[in-house]
């Protein structure tokens, strides 16, 4: 009897489970908490602190590295994003993340739903393992460790809250997230442990941050993978936008800003370093290590780097998603057409014009964006929109020798936090109470991307017309500037956005051009069957409708 328990706990809280899709090995302790035997192992804590931020990239949920969509958190900057529109896969062949982009098994009993279950509650557990080894009163010497265990238990919930909950907080305090797991959290709780609602689940996560500020006061991180109290404040100032608290928000977001810098222009759109390594604007990342599972199985194909990095040698190394299978992720081109000349981040994706050009002129097109235009035709041939949209923006690590060896170029960094984001919500909770106030702060901002930037230029609705023509605005700079960092589903959900994919010259591929004039169902996360099964207090999402071919083409956006 105890077995079956512990299997089922293993279910409930990890997910490790028996689907449709294969089997998953349970790997974490069987409790939600350590005990105190595993607690006192000499270096014991140390060891939680560092689970919890050293698989964050680079290590697989389950597996040893050779699913190619496996790699850490910031696969779901692909994933989530693939279910809007400005994320494109013009080739659906071996693509990983079909599911998500063409809106197709996303329900409780597939690979979608687990791999999200498990690992964010994996790293919910990793958290809740240095907790509960800290206690109650923890040792001076322990309290940064207990700082970051709070920060990212509640970046994890915030996650998860915007990705299962039907409305935002704003909209709907009522709205049910996902269940809560802490360090104190029994087995017999977890047969019983309903949803929370947006206000429990956001009071939780603001009681996190609340200690995590507190243990992290003069905390000096060695590097930008650890977070420290601007981080916490940056998690606040997304918390309190989410949940329309628009001083607070602006005040956090505000307060994060100290000690960065916006990325110049020059920064932004750089060959060698963009994207790949954190400058003076980033706030937080992840970095993928050549000792990783994920970089060293493989050919390094299940990593971030495979799918976004264009720059790769195809005689020397021929490896990579993007670079020399043909699946790069390429630009929505309606919204690469809305970027002005004059805007330094339309130098991140090349010209459409360039897919009516013939292949000597095309590859001299697109020496405007690397130095090895021939590869990026070359991969390119056979898709549906071959070089249009492709994009720059996240380059191959390393120089040259990484783009000659993907055991290099691939070895990357990622933010998952930056300053630029932090100004638009300070402009965005400011313009919500004062919207002249709030223009102010967007033009200055928007003039560091473009020097000719005239507010006004951005107001499409999306169908949701009931958002001022300045959180339109706001939205598409944030949807631009943030462009794969994982961002624009989470805004489409929270200014409560259609998505339109059918237009004329629309480079998303054929029988998936979709519109939908409300938010859609599919971006309400199903929890993973076997929770709902063993969780008799659990309710679920239904499954989402799933579009069925092109829908008509409008030309009003």
């Amino acid at each position: 009897m105890i077995m079956k328990n512990i299997a089922k706990f293993s279910l409930i809280a990890v997910c490790a489970a028996i689907l449709s899709v294969g089997c998953i090995k349970e790997t974490f302790p069987q409790t939600s908490y350590v005990t105190t035997a595993q607690a006192q192992v000499p270096g014991a804590f140390d060891r939680f602190v560092d689970a919890i931020t050293a698989t964050l990239a680079g290590y697989p949920t389950y597996g040893g590295g050779t699913d190619a969509n496996d790699f850490g958190i910031t696969r779901f900057f692909i994933a989530w994003d693939c279910m809007g529109q400005d994320l494109v896969q013009p080739n659906l062949t071996n693509g990983w993340f079909n599911q998500f982009y063409t809106i197709q098994a996303l329900g409780p009993t597939y690979a979608a739903s687990q791999y999200a279950w498990t690992l964010y509650y994996g790293h919910i557990r990793a958290c809740n393992n240095v907790l509960s080894s800290a206690g109650e009163d923890p040792d001076p010497a322990l309290q940064a460790g207990v700082g970051i265990a709070y920060f990212y238990r509640a970046y994890w919930y915030l996650d998860l809250a915007q990705m299962f909950a039907k409305k935002p907080y704003y909209i709907d305090s009522a709205a049910e997230t996902v269940p809560y797991v802490g360090e104190a959290t029994t087995i017999d709780d977890l047969y019983h442990n309903p949803r929370l609602s947006n206000k429990d689940m956001f009071e939780k996560i603001l009681a996190d941050l609340d200690k995590a500020e507190t243990y992290l006061a003069g905390y000096n991180r060695p590097n930008k993978y650890l977070p420290d109290v601007s981080c916490v404040y940056g998690v606040k100032a997304r918390a309190y936008l989410l949940m329309g608290e628009w001083a607070k928000a602006r005040e956090f977001a505000k307060k994060a800003q100290s000690g960065y810098t916006v990325m110049s222009a020059s920064q932004y759109t750089d060959w060698e370093t963009g994207f790949n390594t954190p400058n003076a604007s980033w706030m937080l990342g992840v970095t993928f290590k050549s000792d990783n599972p994920c970089i060293q199985n493989n050919d390094a194909d299940s990593s971030w780097g495979s799918w976004m990095f264009m720059e790769i040698n195809p005689a020397t190394s021929g490896c990579g998603y993007a670079a020399n299978y043909g699946r790069p992720i390429h630009i929505d081109r309606h919204l690469y057409e809305t970027v002005p000349e004059t805007d330094c981040r339309k130098m991140c994706y090349a010209d459409f014009g360039i897919d009516e050009m013939g292949e000597a002129e095309a590859i001299a097109a697109l020496a405007a964006y690397t130095k090895h235009p021939d590869w990026i035709y070359a991969t390119n041939v056979g898709n549906a929109n071959p070089n249009g949209g492709t994009n720059f923006k996240f380059r191959t690590a390393g120089g040259e020798a990484g783009r000659d060896n993907q055991y290099i170029g691939f070895v990357a960094s990622v933010p998952l936090m930056r300053v630029e984001e932090m100004v638009l919500i300070e402009a965005e909770a400011a313009g919500r109470m004062n919207e002249a106030e709030g223009i102010e702060l967007l033009t200055a901002f928007a003039k560091t991307r473009d020097p000719q930037y005239e507010y006004g230029t951005h107001n499409e609705a999306y169908f949701n017309t009931s958002t001022s023509a300045f959180i339109n605005e706001i939205w598409w700079q944030r949807r631009i500037e943030f462009w794969g960092e994982g961002l624009a589903t989470k805004d489409i959900k929270r200014l409560q956005k259609g998505i339109i994919r059918s237009y004329p010259g629309s480079n998303h591929y054929n029988n998936y051009r979709y519109n939908k004039e409300t938010t859609p169902d599919w971006m309400n996360l199903c929890i993973v069957q076997t929770e709902a099964n063993y969780n008799v207090d659990c309710t679920n999402n239904p499954d989402p409708d799933y579009p069925n071919g092109n829908s008509p083409e409008v030309t009003t956006f």
